[in-house]
């Protein structure tokens, strides 16, 4: 299993090495320093993007992460039962990876991350190449 170290810099050095994306955040219980750490900790990734649709229409990106074992698009199951999904605002992504490391990626545009960031207390900033806040 990669160690938290490796799978901080791969999320970092994916978001920095493409300029679609421009800031990237964390939440969830690896931000929460009350939660003891646990093999089944999932990495709560925000990356915020100038276009969702460049990431939808080409989903092999998702690759850089590793070996899936399986992976979940809940926005496009919600579009698929008749739910109003705008994908341009955000897309999620659950990856599950054979070495057992999980991320919980959002694709989120940047109107949508000024509406959002912050609403969870523990959203850690990890990257902001255009110093938006």
């Amino acid at each position: 299993m990669r160690n938290e170290q490796e799978m901080m810099d791969l999320i970092i050095n994916t978001a920095t090495e493409d300029e679609h994306i421009r800031a990237v955040y964390m939440n969830g219980s690896r931000t929460n320093p009350n939660v003891p750490n646990d093999i089944f900790q999932d990495y709560d990734i925000v990356y915020v993007v100038t276009e969702t649709s460049i990431f939808i229409e080409d989903e092999n990106w998702i690759n850089v992460f590793g070996d899936l074992l399986m992976v979940q698009e809940p926005d496009k199951l919600d579009r698929g039962i008749g739910l109003n999904m705008n994908f341009e605002r955000r897309y999620a992504y659950l990856m599950l990876f054979t070495d057992g490391n999980r991320i919980d990626l959002t694709l989120q545009a940047k109107e949508t991350m000024l509406e959002e960031y912050g609403k969870d207390k523990l959203t850690i900033p990890l990257v902001d190449k255009d110093k938006t806040g």
